[in-house]
């Protein structure tokens, strides 16, 4: 039985019918034609199931293949047949088992020059049996291994399976999946490769199912650098495994262009020097341009039957010809750790490295200091030639004090990051792709630059691997989710706790501050204590204008938007009658007026308050304020709530407030405030340019005689980064760090 499918537009009236060379198909004869169906829920796709009698088609001896069109035949019986030329066939077989077969014939007048057919139903077929001296072979990849648009999937794999019985007495079972990638194949692999207990497995996935021809093009060598070492950790797994690793080579794709086509190339090109064997076909299916040959392909990212003809034609058969007992030196030899010399001295500073683990060891048994520079060109002539080092940040097994745990390499292979070596130090570097391993960590998170993983329940590894500074904050939602698999806690940089932003704090929803990872580098958290073991300090500007807010972003410890962030509110007991009433009027359209010349919206309540940032280009003021209205009311009741939540969850307040005032009004804010912190430690931090004499002896309240004006920071970005320090010194001062500021979410949970 054939199941023969196309995809068809068509008008009200029309079908589609097929045609062919059989009786079944009516020997060419329109009126004898076999009509197809469908459905609102499968068009365009029209399908028609028939049973051809094989041997009345075996009658003439020159017929190998049934020969068949499509044609659309309107209300009025007008026929429209597919573009002229070659018809579309399938071949005939009289031993298949009596099962359906389903033909994939694309899109209607678009005929390919080799047809796509599978069974219906997976065909339970006798396990192959090895020979004496035969071998297991597991193959896990993606569509093309598993033969997807040949016929009958005998792709590359399938003639490969059968040359290797009938050669070496191999056994191959293939364990591919449609659409797998290097992450969803590293999570595969324990569970349908190790079980099959395999001699060799064959690797064999493309850059072409990880997004290359559609990602941005910043992100193309992203994609590049995160495949490559997929592979490489898919190759580790093997290895552990006690089985011989093998690369499918890379193929092409037709969207490919030239700098596609580059990355390809380069790619293939690392992969020949991994010390890897590899079926090298790129040539023999690669137009020059990273596409397909003419006439190969059934579409951008599958081969058809001859492409996969030629893939297995280009496998140099050889290399499986190993028995047990080669196979089992081999295993030996790579399970031993070979560590060649790369330099030494005179003084006893050696360094090692073992290729085949992508490692570096650097023993110093003189008594000096030794430091690894770009500018030691003879110690990186040596790297460069002997160790083989792959691109991307390696890691120290253990931090140890006073030696950077990371070194970046070069695309040339030099290491780039300068790395102090004291006396007495025997330290081992590992390429990061170790990492990733399932032993050896869970990837909470890893978007082909920022990798965070999970190595035990109190260890928390961070890996960059951009050009530049990662801030890590809670309003990236992806990295504040993917952080609730750690225990809550405060965690801190092992190797550099004291620098700022190198302190980790995670609630029951995930990060809860700010962190900070330098550019090409891996920073290693570890437990340190309880939440609640520390006094958190939340940080709330009180106005006057976005002073405040301004030097908090400069100082980095800005967060979500509270309410006076980006208002004015020159009057300070508007302020504390806002905090009072929970702001329920701020936002509120009865006491709003917009003045088109300021293009300022001023309040009718508090007539020191008025907001220049709600209007948008695209609102007319004038004559609808209702879209303003509404968006005023989305802001601001947000960030009401942050700010008691803020309040309700701190364990202390710090207050800030810019702007000239006087002591009534600040005896008035304080009495609000404590009537609000209900017993809470705060504290209020007034900036204006008066004598502080006038504050004089109001409990919690300190007064820095300073201006720190907004309109001139915009102008002049020096005198902005001068007020930034001076801001960073009396917050330093009152003992308030990144290590104990509390930060707000950008969506408060509600208890």
């Amino acid at each position: 039985m054939y199941r023969f499918q196309v995809r068809a537009q068509t008008q009200r009236g029309e079908f589609i019918a097929l045609v062919g060379s059989t009786p079944e198909l009516g020997m060419w004869d329109i009126n004898r034609c076999v009509p197809l169906n469908t459905s609102s829920e499968s068009y365009p796709l029209w399908w028609t199931e028939i049973k051809i009698d094989i041997p009345s088609s075996l009658e003439s001896p020159n017929e190998q293949n049934i020969q068949y069109k499509y044609v659309r035949i309107s209300a009025n019986g007008n026929v429209q047949w597919e573009a002229w030329g070659n018809n579309r066939w399938i071949p005939i077989e009289s031993n298949l088992p009596p099962a359906t077969i389903i033909v994939e014939d694309g899109w209607f007048g678009w005929v390919q020059p080799f047809p796509y057919g599978y069974f219906q139903e997976p065909i339970a077929e006798n396990p192959a049996v090895k020979g004496k001296k035969g071998l297991k072979i597991a193959v896990i990849g993606s569509s093309v291994a598993l033969g997807c648009n040949s016929w009958l999937l005998r792709g590359w794999a399938w003639h490969l399976s059968q040359a290797l019985q009938e050669k070496y007495g191999h056994i191959l079972v293939n364990v591919s999946e449609v659409g797998a990638n290097v992450s969803t194949t590293i999570d595969r692999f324990p569970l349908v490769v190790a079980p099959e207990q395999p001699d060799i497995v064959i690797i064999a996935l493309s850059l072409g199912n990880e997004g290359l021809a559609y990602c941005a093009p910043h992100q193309r060598r992203v994609v590049q650098r995160r495949f490559e070492r997929g592979l490489q950790q898919l190759v580790k797994m093997t290895k552990e495994l006690g089985a011989m690793p093998i690369l499918a080579g890379l193929y092409p794709n037709g969207d490919y262009y030239s700098e596609h086509n580059w990355l390809l190339r380069d790619t293939h090109n690392r992969m020949l020097g991994w010390g890897v064997p590899v079926l090298n076909w790129l040539d023999a299916i690669d137009d020059g341009a990273g596409r397909w040959k003419a006439g190969i392909s059934s579409d951008v990212a599958h081969p058809n039957s001859l492409g996969h003809r030629l893939m297995f034609e280009a496998i140099d058969l050889p290399i499986f010809d190993i028995d047990k007992n080669k196979l089992t030196q081999l295993k030996q030899r790579s399970n031993q750790k070979q560590e060649l010399p790369i330099y030494r001295d005179n003084l006893g500073f050696h360094l090692f490295a073992c290729p085949e683990e992508k490692s570096l060891r650097i023993i110093n048994t003189s008594k000096h200091s030794y430091a690894i520079a770009t500018s030691w060109e003879e110690l990186q002539a040596h790297i460069q030639s002997k160790a083989e080092l792959i691109p991307g940040i390696y890691i120290s097994k253990k931090v140890e004090k006073g030696i950077v745990p990371y070194f970046w390499v070069r695309e040339d292979g030099a290491i780039e990051t300068s790395i102090n070596i004291p006396p007495g130090a025997d330290v081992e570097y590992s390429a990061a792709f170790h990492l990733f391993a399932p032993k050896v960590s869970q990837v909470l998170h890893y978007d082909g630059l920022l990798g965070i993983l999970k190595e035990s329940d109190t260890t928390l590894r961070v890996i960059n691997e951009s050009d530049h500074e990662y801030n890590i904050h809670p309003m990236w939602k992806e990295v504040r989710s993917a952080l609730k698999e750690m225990p809550e806690g405060v965690y801190e940089d092992l190797f550099e706790p004291d620098l700022p932003f190198r302190t980790m704090m995670i609630g029951k929803d995930g990060l809860e501050n700010r962190v900070k990872v330098p550019a090409k580098s891996s920073v290693i958290f570890e437990y340190k204590s309880k939440l609640t073991d520390i006094s958190r300090v939340a940080i709330l500007p009180l106005g006057d204008r976005c002073a405040a807010r301004m030097l908090l972003y400069k100082m980095e410890y800005d967060g979500p938007a509270f309410p006076f962030d980006l208002t004015r509110s020159t009057n300070l007991g508007d302020v504390a009658d806002m905090i009072e009433n929970g702001f329920s009027d701020m936002w509120n359209p009865q006491f709003l007026h917009y003045n088109h010349e300021e293009r300022r919206i001023y309040h009718g309540k508090w007539s020191g308050l008025s907001f220049a940032h709600e209007v948008e280009e695209t609102d007319d003021p004038l004559n609808d304020m209702s879209p303003v209205y509404e968006r005023m009311r989305v802001r601001y009741s947000a960030r009401s709530q942050r700010f008691w939540y803020t309040l309700k969850k701190c364990d202390e307040a710090l207050f800030v407030r810019t702007g000239i005032t006087d002591r009534g009004y600040v005896l008035d804010l304080v009495d609000k405030l404590t009537a609000k912190c209900q017993e809470k430690p705060f504290r209020v931090l007034l900036i204006s340019p008066q004598s502080s004499d006038e504050f004089g002896g109001i409990p919690h309240v300190l007064h820095y005689n300073l201006e720190f004006n907004p309109d001139k920071m915009y102008d002049d970005l020096g005198y902005w980064k001068y007020c930034t320090d001076v801001m960073r010194e009396i917050i330093e001062s009152l003992g308030v760090t990144s290590k104990n500021l509390f930060w707000c979410p950008p969506n408060p949970p509600k208890d």
